[in-house]
């Protein structure tokens, strides 16, 4: 016979030391455990090549001790959730509030896969009326606006099955604006980032935010002029606000989608 290779040798050695039945049992086969759990182990090589104790549990991969074939046997499964559901209505009346909407899980993360987003949002919105249905008490103050998109929700029609006024739109030029509206990045607030000191945006009015009194919107600036300055707000976040000057009033927005707003 001839001599032994440098693996062969090695192989001998492992098996009489640890038993040659082992190499069967080994691994992450049958193993794969939830969260950080250290019973759940097998003696084999690990995924960084070195041989002895070895996991198979979740934290295994950020503790980079699991068994060479955790990959294989305990397939990463990433969260799964719902759609979203549709927005809520305003929980507060007659005052800038918020709405939800959320998502379920359907499936939760395994073996280290994609944790699960978040499962609500928040956006500003309005409500013009009552519990009782009577229309809020006018207030005066900054103009509360929110992305285009806003309007989406809004009833073409009121509660007569007439078609509502479609309003109008006002063109501005931003002077000034907080650091805040840089900041936020949730998929539904990011429209703020799209304000920018001396961009012109276009604002629409439309009902219910439209005064059956005045035709107007809150801080539309209908009787200022062109050199007045005045204050808005996102409605989403307080503290993203600046000042504006009304240039002009149209029929309809013409400005990019994402420099288009409406008053809440």
């Amino acid at each position: 016979m001839g001599g032994l290779t440098v693996r062969q040798a090695v192989w001998l050695l492992v098996a009489a030391v640890f038993g040659i039945n082992h190499f069967a049992e080994g691994g992450c086969s049958g193993k794969c455990c939830q969260g950080n759990d250290l019973t759940c182990s097998s003696l084999d090589w690990r995924s960084d090549h070195v041989y002895g104790t070895c996991y198979c549990d979740e934290n295994c991969v950020r503790a980079k001790d699991c068994c060479f074939d955790y990959p294989a046997e305990c397939t990463a499964q990433p969260c799964v959730v719902s759609q979203w559901t549709p927005w809520s209505g305003c929980l507060q009346l007659c005052q800038p509030f918020y709405r939800i909407r959320s998502r379920s899980v359907e499936r939760t993360a395994q073996n280290s896969g994609q944790p699960c987003p978040a499962l609500e949002q928040r956006a500003g919105c309005m409500e013009y009326h009552d519990w009782q249905g009577q229309p809020c008490a006018h207030t005066q103050g900054p103009a509360l606006i929110t992305a285009l998109e806003f309007s989406k929700g809004r009833a073409v029609y009121g509660s007569h099955g007439t078609q509502l006024v479609l309003g109008f739109c006002v063109e501005f030029k931003v002077e000034s604006l907080t650091a805040q509206c840089m900041v936020e990045n949730k998929p539904h607030m990011r429209w703020m980032q799209y304000i920018r000191e001396g961009f012109i945006v276009c604002v629409a009015c439309q009902p219910p935010a439209m005064s059956n009194h005045s035709h107007g919107c809150q801080g539309d600036g209908g009787s200022a002029d062109r050199a007045e300055v005045m204050w808005w707000q996102a409605v989403d976040r307080p503290q993203c606000r600046g000042t504006w000057k009304r240039v002009k009033r149209l029929t309809l927005c013409s400005c990019p989608l994402v420099h288009s707003f409406i008053f809440i």
